[in-house]
């Protein structure tokens, strides 16, 4: 039996499985068009590319680099109050059983941005870190569910 693995999570699934089992993220296959590629955001090895900011966006940014198939997707920080959830009424909807309804807050005051746990299950990590409340600072890793996003202060 032959089997794919996952390039977000690493599980081996099922040949004829279009989804991983474990994080839910699109199998990708051997032989398709992979011309078009995301770089992938490894804090280790940091790219030029990463702290050069993200091209197109103003200001503050949440830049998804793994998770549920959504590597690449910007988030703008252009409110006071940015909410972030699994709740399709937050700013930032982050569809996955891992996230919480309302999960976290990420909110900026003179020129600084915090982000706050808004007490959910699974925990907001700030660098690998669980936090319930931290300052942003400019390349953070903030992970919430299976989503690692990284802040650019831009």
């Amino acid at each position: 039996m032959s089997h794919v693995y996952c390039s977000e999570c690493g599980f081996q699934n099922s040949e004829a499985a279009n989804f991983c089992a474990r994080c839910g993220a699109m199998l990708e296959r051997e032989g398709t068009d992979s011309a078009e590629t995301t770089l992938s955001y490894m804090p280790e090895h940091p790219t030029e590319e990463a702290a050069t900011g993200v091209e197109g966006v103003e200001g503050p940014a949440l830049v998804v680099r793994s998770g549920g198939g959504r590597a690449g997707e910007v988030f703008s920080l252009q409110r006071e109050r940015t909410t972030v959830g699994r709740s399709p009424d937050c700013d930032i909807f982050l569809d996955d059983v891992t996230v919480s309804r309302r999960h976290a807050v990420i909110s900026e005051q003179d020129g600084r941005f915090a982000i706050e746990d808004l007490g959910s299950l699974n925990g907001t990590f700030l660098n690998r870190s669980r936090i319930e409340q931290a300052q942003l600072s400019d390349d953070d890793e903030v992970q919430i569910g299976k989503y690692r996003l990284v802040f650019l202060a831009q």
